[in-house]
């Protein structure tokens, strides 16, 4: 859309209905919700399900390298690795040659725990109620705005 066709869609352009935020951030909230009865089950929250998500592709990575993949500060991050550590799902070790570092890694009860985390995305996908071909095009399309507005996401 272009500046004047953004402009003719109302005097100021200050309609809920016309922002793109609002129904990014109300569905971004109702997909949550959705998936809490489901990490209720495997006692993960959202965002450690992001972690679990993150560490069951690659079981090794520092704190950088996931707040990186997650786009979240360590200042977010580290309170959720240190319940997760405490609920024996991974664990958190200082590089000897960089103190700075800090490295994480799944446990066997973490890398367990994805056999019954299987069952989430097909269960999802019944609820968003959409056809594989609406999924994937939304997908791309949510994926390509994010690279755009944020490239360092290296997102797809």
């Amino acid at each position: 859309m272009n500046n004047e066709a953004a402009q003719n869609s109302s005097q100021d352009g200050l309609k809920l209905n016309e922002q793109i935020c609002f129904p990014l951030y109300a569905l971004s909230r109702s997909i949550t919700q959705l998936y809490q009865p489901h990490l209720k089950e495997l006692d993960l929250t959202y965002p450690q399900y992001l972690i679990m998500l993150f560490l069951w592709e690659q079981p090794q990575a520092s704190v950088s390298e996931l707040c990186k993949a997650l786009l979240l500060d360590t200042g977010t991050l580290t309170p959720l690795l240190k319940r997760m550590e405490q609920k024996g799902l991974l664990t958190r070790q200082r590089d000897t040659a960089d103190e700075r570092k800090v490295w994480i890694r799944l446990t066997d009860e973490g890398t367990q725990l994805r056999e019954k985390a299987k069952a989430i995305p097909p269960q999802m996908f019944c609820e968003f109620g959409m056809d594989i071909t609406e999924f994937l095009q939304l997908r791309e399309q949510l994926y390509k705005l994010l690279n755009k507005i944020n490239p360092q996401s290296n997102n797809s």
